[in-house]
């Protein structure tokens, strides 16, 4: 089945009054003041249906459901369906039978509630059929849709603050450097305690607990010979000797050959 096939009921409303319109004078609007309203020419229920754009407005009788009059409403607003000047509860509009003849009746609702959704209803059903019409032309020409342009006008320039970013960089660089020590490596924080890490020697040698020093003759006494001493202390020098058998030599050969060398015995 067609979509435009397919009939769809858009308002129902169980009670309804039809009143004769009289021909209409001027270019001013209905008025339902001239409508004799205590005696309406027919009673009975509205239907709102739709099939493909077309809205229809139905009179049925309440109880069998015949059909009375219908109202074809191809746009809206136009004059199938218009309203009154005096009061929101009354519309005149448009029927036709099907010799094709139309003529033009009083509608009015006890309730403006209903006459409300009577009106919201149509208005709606045609909001719809120009949504759809919109969409179907967009399908048919997709690139004739609205674009968005994010190209420069002509004359149009941006503005950017290089120095200001330079310095955030600067800040940012500056915030994370950390100081390098020998090869790029960072150095570590001393121990706890204040003391320097101990070094490790070699496997199969010792480290001297207190190395000697070399002194020169002064310039001053040129009789002075040069002569090494250690600046720790005698428990040091003891346990710490490095020099092998010259702490060892003995007699009195070893000690004038010291006078005449200038040699100190550790």
């Amino acid at each position: 089945m067609a979509d435009s096939d397919y009939e769809s009921v858009l308002c129902v409303k169980p009670e309804v009054h039809v009143y004769r319109v009289p021909p209409r004078s001027s270019n001013r609007g209905y008025r339902a003041a001239e409508w004799q309203l205590d005696q309406p020419a027919w009673s009975g229920r509205l239907r709102i249906t739709s099939k493909g754009k077309i809205a229809f407005i139905k009179l049925e009788d309440k109880n069998s459901g015949e059909l009375f009059a219908q109202a074809a409403v191809d746009q809206f607003p136009s004059i199938a369906v218009e309203g009154v000047t005096d009061s929101s509860r009354y519309f005149v509009i448009r029927i036709e039978d099907e010799n094709g003849r139309r003529a033009f009746i009083g509608l009015g609702f006890v309730d403006r509630g209903d006459a409300f959704d009577f009106n919201v209803a149509i208005q709606d059903h045609f909001k719809w059929v120009k949504q759809q019409s919109e969409l179907a032309k967009q399908a048919q020409n997709p690139d004739q849709g609205p674009k968005l342009d994010l190209g420069f006008k002509e004359g149009q320039t941006i503005k950017l603050n290089i120095a200001n970013m330079k310095k955030k960089e600067g800040a940012m660089g500056s915030s994370k450097s950390r100081p390098a020590g020998f090869g790029g490596l960072s150095l570590l924080p001393p121990p706890p305690g204040g003391r320097a890490p101990a070094l490790i020697p070699p496997a199969g040698e010792q480290l001297p607990s207190c190395p000697a020093v070399f002194q020169p003759a002064s310039a001053a006494n040129t009789d002075a010979a040069s002569s090494w001493t250690q600046p720790c202390g005698p428990s040091m020098a003891a346990s710490a000797d490095i020099w092998g058998d010259f702490a060892k030599a003995s007699g009195s050969a070893s000690t004038q050959n010291q006078q005449s060398t200038g040699w100190v015995q550790f």
